[in-house]
């Protein structure tokens, strides 16, 4: 027998070995995957109490949401900061009737603007947009403490940005009459 043909019955050899101890290993993984293990799971902690959240919206009647992106400027930096993005609605309230602007953040639920629609705003476009509006808030309390804000809103389209003056308008022509009543 040559030196040659010992290699190559061994490399025949060692193929077939190969080859049978792979399919018994490929015949025990089927076996294994044909057998559904029997897990069950149960919880460490049962949620059977709902926690309630108030939003001191309850008494509010939503009568504008749309979404859009809000802004506010900055004085000390002179520039326009983004403070969110989310639906903005006008809110009047069941029993006194007036009605407020609130916005909240998307995924946070934070609450970027919150106040009364008052007569005194002035509702103006902003420059370069025909979607886009500016207006002075002399309380907004979105953030804790009444601050006068240069505030400005965005929207998808002209088309929405009109409907939410619209709203806005009339919102203020509302409080405006309801405000002199309760200053009389």
């Amino acid at each position: 027998m040559r030196e040659g043909d010992c290699t190559s019955l061994a490399k025949v050899g060692k193929r077939k070995f190969l080859n049978f101890v792979f399919a018994d290993a490929w015949a025990q993984e089927e076996k294994a995957e044909e057998e559904e293990p029997d897990v069950e799971f149960k919880p460490v902690v049962h949620l059977t109490e709902k926690v309630e959240t108030k939003t001191n919206e309850e008494l509010e009647e939503q009568t504008f949401k749309m979404r859009a992106k809000l802004f506010k400027f900055d004085r000390e930096s002179r520039e326009w900061k983004e403070r969110g993005t989310g639906d903005v609605r006008l809110l009047k309230h069941k029993e006194n009737g007036k009605t407020r602007l609130v916005m909240r953040r998307d995924k946070t639920l934070k609450v970027c603007a919150n106040h009364y629609v008052v007569p005194d705003m002035k509702l103006s476009p902003n420059v370069g947009s025909d979607r886009s509006w500016v207006w002075n808030a002399a309380a907004d309390v979105s953030e804790g403490e009444p601050e006068a804000q240069t505030l400005a809103i965005r929207f998808a389209n002209s088309e929405n940005a009109n409907l939410f003056k619209e709203a806005f308008i009339k919102s203020q022509q509302e409080n405006e009459a309801l405000f002199k009543a309760s200053a009389d």
